[in-house]
């Protein structure tokens, strides 16, 4: 075990100067710090030990998450921690049988929730014309998203590895029935959380380089950094085969083939029709 957890911690303590290298290549253009370098070391991880997490860590988690930033504090968003081996199995199936849904330790879904804000308004004899705008159900999208964000963040912190699961969205009535979810709420997201399999040597996944994303004043034409994007697909190229990925093609194709037919969204094409069937007007 100690091993294992030695591991574990290697795989978080490398240098910033060369997690920054792994994200962009070149040397870090100013001085960091320990938060900066944990954040730079995130690493997707989808193979776990059969490991429990200390008793307390759940609830760590969800006051990370909720001291995130929220809307107005509205806090349109709960968590569902899904323990019964039963409606993982059943999850992890919506998601395309991603076995780490089942493996993991700890198994959030992140509700984007209208319903509660619904119920309180109803109580303080109020309309609820408001929840039948995209507006309320786009802050509550981001509110969960940031929550969840800053949850994964503390995870780490502790040593753990984590994965967002989108591919719940591929059936979100499928999901609100196996989680009983009243009208008004919405499954954004999973996410698995637990300790890193040292077996599985996940890496720094580089990243775009930041003059593509970081656009200053005004937005500039993708065509003045087609270049940069593709030294990027090279770079992507080279750690798809390192890595053993089984991604076709250099990223830009691989990225270019999610948009390219309505079969590529996995049944997401319906999410309008999905979220008018679970309340949302979305006018």
């Amino acid at each position: 075990m100690a091993s294992d957890l030695e591991f574990i911690r290697a795989q978080r303590s490398d240098a910033v100067e060369s997690v920054w290298d792994k994200r962009y290549g070149g040397s870090l253009p100013a001085s960091a710090n320990s938060a900066l370098d944990a954040l730079l070391s995130h690493r997707s991880v989808r193979k776990y030990l059969p490991r429990a997490v200390p008793e307390g860590t759940l609830e760590q988690l969800v006051a990370a998450a909720q001291s995130a930033a929220s809307s107005s504090n509205l806090q349109l968003w709960s968590v569902i921690s899904v323990e019964d081996p039963e409606r993982r199995r059943a999850l992890a199936e919506v998601a395309g049988n991603q076995a780490h849904i089942q493996a993991s330790s700890l198994f959030f879904v992140w509700i984007a929730d209208l319903n509660r804000l619904g119920v309180l308004a109803t109580r303080q004899g109020l309309p609820r014309v408001g929840l039948s705008y995209l507006e309320l159900f786009l802050m509550a999208a981001i509110d969960a998203a940031l929550a969840a964000q800053n949850a994964v963040v503390a995870a780490e912190a502790l040593g753990l590895g984590t994965v967002y699961i989108g591919a719940l969205r591929n059936s979100p009535d499928r999901v609100a029935q196996i989680l009983k979810l009243p009208e008004h709420t919405f499954a954004v997201f999973g996410l698995c959380v637990g300790y890193p399999d040292p077996a599985e040597r996940t890496a720094v996944k580089p990243r775009l380089p930041q003059n593509v994303v970081l656009h200053r004043d005004e937005y500039q034409p993708v065509q003045a950094v087609i270049d940069d994007v593709a030294a990027y697909d090279a770079t992507m190229s080279r750690f798809y085969t390192e890595q053993n990925m089984k991604t076709a093609g250099e990223w830009s194709r691989h990225s270019a083939l999610r948009v390219s037919d309505v079969a590529s969204l996995r049944g997401r094409d319906r999410l309008r029709e999905h979220l008018s069937g679970l309340g949302f007007e979305l006018k």
